[in-house]
């Protein structure tokens, strides 16, 4: 099986080394990152593959994770999204990408993994990439 690889976004550090656990024994390879900015430039930068993002929504700085996950659909619109966030779900009918999932802080390991993989089964099979 080839390894999937999630974008983990959130500026509290013990929550990202959380849900970073979490994702890595559930198998992912994760890239972890600490603000909405690191996200974007990982997504925009074309070096490394991102198939799904987990996002929190308000970072100390902007931009925000509405913003990251509008990057990530331009670059992808098939990218599963999950927001992660303590405050801003009630934004989310507004702010949010279709079909991407809300999860309200606290939750637990298992609704953060079965919301990831809940998108990522729905999404539709990538065209092969040809090797350069």
């Amino acid at each position: 099986m080839e390894a999937v690889t999630i974008l983990l976004a959130d500026d509290e550090a013990m929550l990202l080394l959380d849900y970073e656990s979490a994702l890595t024994d559930a198998g992912f390879l994760v890239t972890a990152v600490s603000s909405g900015a690191k996200a974007i430039a990982i997504l925009t930068s074309g070096g490394s593959i991102v198939d799904g993002v987990v996002t929190d929504i308000r970072f100390f700085h902007p931009p925000d994770g509405w913003q990251v996950a509008h990057v990530a659909r331009q670059i992808d619109p098939n990218m599963p999204i999950v927001y992660i966030s303590g405050h801003a779900a009630l934004e989310w009918a507004s702010n949010g990408v279709p079909d991407s999932i809300m999860l309200e802080k606290p939750f637990t390991p298992a609704q953060l993994i079965t919301a990831i993989s809940q998108l990522l089964n729905a999404r539709p099979p990538r065209a092969p990439q040809a090797d350069a």
